[in-house]
């Protein structure tokens, strides 16, 4: 693991200068940097958040610390200029400062990124970053953003090949070399060339067994292939490994759980919420900790399982996003958390506050919102009140633009289920046949999947004809 940090000399010896000339905030901005493409807390420097103070403490007029500290808080998607005064007093500092300070081409991309961001244009700040990596491709930073930009934005493509392109301008002994081969696995996965994803996640494992995102994308890998018992035993045997990374560790049980729920061993994925999942969102109060949970609770739900008050507790930790409207992705999660917990009306005031949000703002996700995400919200609320033909109304229209709401195939096959459980239970005929046809669509993609068999048994049970 990388934790010789680069001074200032270093820095501009690898062809990205830092316009500071505080050898601490040099090596506090490669501390933090390295925690976060490492999805870990170093306790040698106190982890995150206590780095990145040293680093703004270091030199506070650094416009690349100011970068990666609202960067970072974006990236989280727990809290957006439009109803944080914090962030939006940080972004605005950090505007401030690039037009106060002497700064390189490099860092002014960077900070028109995080600004793109900040104001709802994701895709102008993917842009930015693309950029800086044509001219540098050994800056981490721009590299490790836009990939998970693309993956909120459900760009699978693009996350891809953004990693691929700058391979050849890295050497093995750089620090963060071994984890191009975890992002670069996890585009490939999403694209579906699932032996070259599991190749190169595998690869970076060989470099770096403590890499959690190359185990995130040997988990989809296996998950996609229905690799199911091979995927429980490859989680329980590197767990020591990945589950130190505490950014990531919540999303990599829910993965080792889904795989539990698909061979209907739900005990097993409840153990996995109650210990895990459930323990660490509450925990965290991170936005990727939080969604992890609400799907698993909403796919046990789904497959017939009562989680009890589970519901309740997880609804407590989800209410204080009800407002975000920072991510369609985040915004349904959070739906689920409402009707799951039997919260009505604040169910309904999240999707009329949606709504809201399309039509008083501009931006990649209130585009999105208008295209798919409020035609997704309304089928949900339909299926909880039982009408179940309105909600396959809803969504097969969008079926194939739900990618656009970001996250992973594997997470967003909570929707695929979704529309397939509303299909079956629909009063109407025409939705038995559609039923029939994602269910065979389904197992044409996977055929080792338990869970399809099991739906199309009860299918064939209740709509024989």
């Amino acid at each position: 693991m990388h934790c010789q940090w680069r001074d200032c000399q270093e820095w501009s010896k690898i062809g990205l200068p830092l316009s500071t000339t505080s050898n601490e905030a040099c090596k506090m901005y490669d501390a933090v940097l390295t925690q976060y493409v490492g999805w870990y807390d170093d306790s040698s420097v106190g982890g995150v958040d206590a780095s990145l103070e040293r680093l703004l403490q270091a030199d506070p007029n650094f416009v690349m610390g100011k970068v990666l500290a609202n960067g970072l808080e974006l990236l989280g998607t727990g809290k957006s200029i439009y109803t944080d005064t914090g962030l939006r007093e940080g972004v605005e500092d950090l505007r401030r400062a690039v037009q106060k300070n002497g700064v390189n081409p490099r860092e002014r991309r960077h900070a028109e990124a995080v600004q793109l961001w900040a104001e709802g244009d994701m895709t102008g700040a993917c842009d930015k970053w693309e950029a800086i990596k044509q001219e540098h491709p050994t800056d981490m930073l721009a590299i490790k953003m836009a990939h998970d930009t693309y993956f909120y934005l459900g760009l699978g493509a693009p996350m891809r090949d953004s990693v691929a392109g700058v391979f050849p301008a890295w050497k093995p002994s750089m620090p963060h070399y071994s984890y191009l081969y975890g992002m670069h696995s996890f585009g490939l996965v999403e694209t579906n060339f699932y032996d070259q994803a599991e190749k190169a996640a595998r690869k970076g494992l060989e470099l770096n067994r403590r890499d959690a995102w190359s185990t995130h994308t040997m988990a989809h890998v296996l998950e996609m292939g229905g690799r199911q018992d091979e995927g429980i035993a490859f989680m329980s045997t590197t767990m020591m490994d990945w589950n130190t990374c505490g950014m990531l560790a919540c999303h990599n049980y829910w993965h080792w759980a889904v795989y539990h729920i698909e061979k209907g061993e739900y005990m097993a994925a409840l153990d996995i919420y109650d210990n895990e999942c459930g323990v660490r969102s509450k925990g965290s109060g991170a936005l990727l900790d939080i969604v992890d949970a609400c799907s698993l609770l909403y796919r046990l739900n789904m497959e017939g399982v009562d989680v009890g008050s589970r519901w309740e507790d997880l609804y407590e930790t989800c209410r204080p996003h009800a407002d975000d409207h920072i991510l369609v992705f985040n915004d349904l999660h959070v739906l689920m958390s409402c009707l799951g917990a039997k919260q009505d009306d604040a169910a309904k005031k999240l999707v009329n506050a949606l709504k809201n949000f399309v039509s008083e703002h501009q931006g990649t996700q209130s585009d999105i919102a208008k295209k798919v995400g409020v035609a997704m919200c309304e089928a949900f609320l339909a299926y909880d009140e039982g009408d179940f033909a309105k909600a396959v109304d809803l969504l097969t229209p969008v079926r194939y633009q739900v990618v656009t709401i970001g996250g992973s195939n594997a997470q967003r096959d909570l929707f695929n289920l979704f529309l397939i459980h509303a299909a079956i239970k629909s009063s109407e005929k025409r939705h038995h046949q559609l039923a029939r046809n994602l269910l065979l669509e389904r197992k044409a993609l996977k055929e080792s999947a338990p869970m399809t068999d099991r739906l199309i048994a009860k299918a064939m049970a209740m709509h024989g004809d």
